[in-house]
């Protein structure tokens, strides 16, 4: 029996900006792995990517992570094109992987599945039912809301959502998701909707402003911590998740899983690529850091999260 086992495509991404070209990997599974290589957790990921990429799996492998990976044509390769000022990117997608579903599913037990679709075909609702009757689902919107349309990637609301969302014990959205899936603008009316959908307990993140979690028909506050530098928002929804997740299953509370994920994610942003840090440097920032202060939505860099 696992803790906690994600499934996700891990992607190859091509990162475009003004003053360089760079290739790396990526993708909610990625990011969420890599931030809990250190962790005392019974942790398993499930990925599909093509053979030629298989060297990103034996480097998670080596960080001691439990991987299986599914075979699949192609890798999900993503090209990021971002504005001088990286408030703005433009995206792409040059290759889908083979879909998750029930069929091709290894026999996993988990007390959590994570969930982190990156397309909206990615892992179909089939899976995401059957596995929510073994242990509780935990799951990413964004990949659900999103579609290719000549390469480019564009939201649009989840089709399957009332069919879904009702076995969806953990729920993430950043503020644009919670948009786009609900229609609402407030992130409050935006985690009710969810709720009254079926989701037990309803993640908003609201970047540099912290987030919200709604379940029982109470709201928790969670703050954002001060970073002493932002270098690199890419991942930080996965590491806040990873952090959240990992304190839900050690028996901690919405409350204290919130701000041990505001911190790890805190600690993310402060460096390229993933998390890197232990429990212990994670509990350093709920002691020493500052709450951070609310910056204009627009050119917050770590809105995005």
């Amino acid at each position: 029996m696992y803790d906690i086992c994600t499934i996700g495509h891990i992607t190859l991404d091509k990162v475009v900006t003004g003053q360089s070209v760079n290739y790396m990997p990526g993708g909610t599974s990625f990011y969420f792995s890599k931030a809990l290589r250190q962790f005392d957790v019974a942790y398993k990921l499930v990925t599909a990517l093509a053979d030629k990429e298989s060297h990103i799996v034996d480097g998670i492998r080596q960080d001691g992570i439990d991987v299986s990976a599914l075979p699949s044509q192609y890798t999900v390769f993503f090209e990021n094109i971002y504005s001088l000022d990286q408030d703005y990117r433009e995206q792409n997608v040059h290759h889908q992987a083979d879909s998750f579903d029930v069929n091709g599913m290894p026999a996993i037990d988990a007390k959590i599945y994570h969930l982190g679709p990156l397309l909206s075909d990615d892992i179909s609702v089939e899976l995401l039912k059957a596995l929510a009757q073994k242990g509780l689902v935990s799951l990413d919107i964004q990949g659900y809301l999103r579609y290719v349309s000549n390469k480019k990637v564009l939201y649009r609301d989840w089709i399957d959502k009332q069919e879904a969302l009702p076995h969806v014990a953990i729920l993430k959205a950043n503020e644009h998701e919670m948009e786009v899936i609900t229609g609402r603008e407030d992130p409050r009316e935006g985690a009710k909707y969810l709720a009254d959908l079926g989701v037990r307990e309803v993640i908003i993140t609201l970047g540099s402003k912290g987030s919200i979690v709604y379940t029982g028909g109470e709201f928790h506050s969670i703050p954002a911590f001060e970073p002493s530098a932002v270098v690199d928002a890419t991942g930080c929804g996965d590491t806040y998740m990873a952090g959240y997740l990992w304190k839900k299953v050690k028996g901690a509370s919405v409350q204290e899983s919130g701000e041990f994920g505001a911190a790890m994610a805190t600690l993310k942003i402060e460096s390229s690529g993933p998390f890197s840090g232990t429990a212990e440097t994670v509990e350093d920032v709920l002691k020493n850091r500052r709450v951070g202060k609310s910056r204009n939505k627009k050119t917050s860099t770590v809105s995005s999260f």
